[in-house]
Formats: C-alpha cells, sequence, structure tokens
C-alpha cells in the first residue's frame, strides 16, 4: 500500500480508502465486516461513510452504515487503527427524513453526536459536509444556472464556528467538503483565512474518473496552490469502468440494475467512451477497472480513492490497482480519448 497525508495534518491515510456506501443494503453487516477485515489486511487504514448510507437513501435504513462500522470497531477495539471519516447530509428531497433544517449549528452537533453513538467512538477524524446547503451544480449538473432563487444566506462562518467547537471538545479532528465547486470551496478557505481560530477545510470529496474529469476545471488549481486533498469518489464511475455494461448488459445485481435512476455513466458519449478505455486496457494486459483507478491514483491532487465493492473479488481487484503503475504511452491515450469524447457522465 502507498500512504499520503492528510493535508496540513500528520494523519497518515492509505492512498485507497475503502467506500462502504453499499452496506446494509446491497451487502449485510457480516459482508461489511468481512470486506474490513480485508481491507486492512491489505493495508488499507481509511474509512469513509455517512449518515446517509447506505445509497439510496431510505428511512427505514437509515444509518446502517455507521451502525456497522460501529459494530466493527467494537468487535476488534482498533478504534485508533483506522482514520475514519463521516458527512452530514445536506438539506434535499431525499434526505428530508433526516432532517429539513441544513447546517444550522443544532444541526451538525445532532449530526456529529449521532454518528458518534452510531459509530461507537469517541472522535471522528474527517468529517465532511456531503453536499452544499446552497443550490448549485452537483449530483451530474455540469453547470452552474445561475439560479439563487433559494435564498440562501451565507451561513459558511456560522458552519466553520460550529466545526470549531466541535473540534475544541475533541468530538471531530478535521473538517472537509464534498459535492463542492471552485466558488464555495474558496469561500470556505478565505473564511478560515481572515478568521484564524476557524478550522481549515482540509479536504474535498468530488466525483472524479475516466468518465468525468471535472474536478481539473478549476478544482484541481485550488487543490494544488491551497493544498486541499482530493478524496476521489466513484472512481468507476458506478461500476461502469469495470467494462460490466458494455454490449448492453445490465448484469442481475448490479448497482444500475437494482437503482436504474443512477443512469448518468451509461448514456450514449458515456458507453462510447467506456469502450475505447476498455479497448485500451485490453491492448496492454490491464482490466478496465485497474486501469481506470490507476489513472485516478496517480493524480498529484488526489489524497486518496474511495472504491467500493459488493464482493471481495472485486474489492481485491480494486485494492491491486495501488500497484498498476501506467506508461507514458498508455497516458497519452487516455488523453487522447479525453479529448476526443471529455466528460462524458459529470
Amino acid at each position: 500500500m502507498i500512504y499520503t497525508n492528510l493535508p496540513h495534518t500528520d494523519i497518515e491515510v492509505s492512498k485507497i480508502c475503502l467506500g462502504t456506501m453499499t452496506w446494509g443494503n446491497q451487502n449485510t453487516e457480516a459482508e461489511g465486516h468481512e470486506q474490513i477485515n480485508f481491507a486492512v489486511d491489505k493495508g488499507i487504514n481509511f474509512l469513509d461513510t455517512a449518515e446517509l448510507y447506505p445509497i439510496p437513501a431510505h428511512k427505514d435504513r437509515y444509518a446502517a452504515t455507521e451502525k456497522i462500522i460501529g459494530n466493527w470497531f467494537k468487535k476488534n477495539g482498533n478504534r485508533e487503527d483506522i482514520v475514519l471519516a463521516s458527512k452530514i447530509a445536506g438539506k434535499a428531497e431525499m434526505s428530508k427524513f433526516i432532517r429539513t433544517t441544513g447546517f444550522t449549528r443544532e444541526s451538525i452537533i445532532e449530526a456529529v453526536e449521532g454518528s458518534l453513538e452510531r459509530l461507537q467512538t469517541d472522535y471522528i477524524d474527517l468529517y465532511q459536509l456531503h453536499w452544499p446547503d446552497r443550490s448549485t451544480n452537483y449530483f451530474g449538473q455540469r453547470g452552474f444556472t445561475n439560479d439563487i432563487s433559494d435564498y440562501w444566506e451565507d451561513n459558511i462562518h456560522q458552519v466553520l464556528e460550529t466545526l470549531r467547537d466541535l473540534i475544541r471538545e475533541g468530538k471531530i479532528r478535521n473538517v472537509g467538503v464534498s459535492n463542492e465547486t471552485p466558488w464555495g470551496m474558496m469561500r470556505f478557505l478565505e473564511e478560515s483565512k481572515v478568521h484564524s481560530t476557524l478550522p481549515r477545510t482540509i479536504t474535498v470529496q468530488n466525483p472524479y474518473s475516466l468518465l468525468n474529469r471535472l474536478f481539473e476545471v478549476g478544482m484541481s488549481e485550488i487543490s494544488a496552490r491551497e493544498q486541499v486533498g482530493l478524496l476521489a469518489y466513484s472512481p468507476l464511475g458506478f461500476g461502469a469502468l469495470s467494462g460490466k455494461y458494455l454490449g448492453n448488459r445490465m448484469p442481475e445485481g448490479s448497482r444500475l440494475a437494482l437503482f436504474p435512476n443512477y443512469s448518468r455513466y451509461i448514456g450514449a458519449t458515456a458507453i462510447e467512451a467506456t469502450k475505447k478505455y476498455y479497448e485500451l486496457a485490453q491492448a496492454n494486459g490491464l482490466t478496465l477497472a485497474q486501469m481506470s483507478l490507476a489513472f485516478v491514483n496517480s493524480r498529484s491532487f488526489v489524497t486518496s480513492t474511495i472504491i467500493g465493492a459488493t464482493t471481495l473479488r472485486q474489492l481485491e481487484e480494486n485494492i491491486g490497482s495501488i500497484d498498476v503503475n501506467l506508461s507514458d504511452d498508455i497516458l497519452k491515450e487516455i488523453e487522447a480519448i479525453q479529448n476526443l469524447i471529455p466528460n462524458p457522465a459529470p
């Protein structure tokens, strides 16, 4: 395994992070524990979860994933060996069964304390805002529509004050954002620069894959100049970059078979691009999944690549990508495909 540091900290994390959003729906608790054990044996020390998980969100399964992880900590007694990240759900139709108040002080405190109880821990190493309070472009929306009719009042100072207080209490250690835009990222950073007592935002968890490299437009410069690490999620585009949906296939039990509304990674242009990446991987003796993950792992702005799997076979292949080094020729071919079909699945 390769290790990096969470930016601006001495916390060492594995370059591959174990994502958990299938546990409690597609995976049982026993399977989730089996995945953690396997990943830890392979050198992974970084787990990412959220109060919203498992996906898709449903009130009958609320926070089941955190409970599964908490039971693993209780059984193994090795909390200090794991770097743990979780998230507060934002305001949205899909999360209204959790709360409708957005990132108020009371909501953030309630969310953190609930996660701590379910995770059976005294602290969360990295606490993240799952998506912005305001209306903006995320979750597949390619561009900002200039619609600010949500009447959002800038509450970023108050959010950071609350997170600062939770850090002082020892309940969380660091702060990150997710599904964020360049404007939002800089607002968080500038607020903590102007008010030095507020915590610095050290990571951003956004989608990044061969099918969606929009992070490179705007966000990657912020990452480089401000040292904000990307925690890349959906590096396989909901499994599309395994190649299993090519040829009009829809494997039984696959994520997109179960949840067809997550279809942005198998649109016509995404499938066209995936075919080209598949052919490139095959020509170089690689699986498409490992080539796709190796590309994400190799990016300088990526602190850790979040992988998720429903089987141990998938998990083993995904973790194995850490040993794959892409040649300059392969990287040039990847750029040629990106230039031909840029970012088909935002």
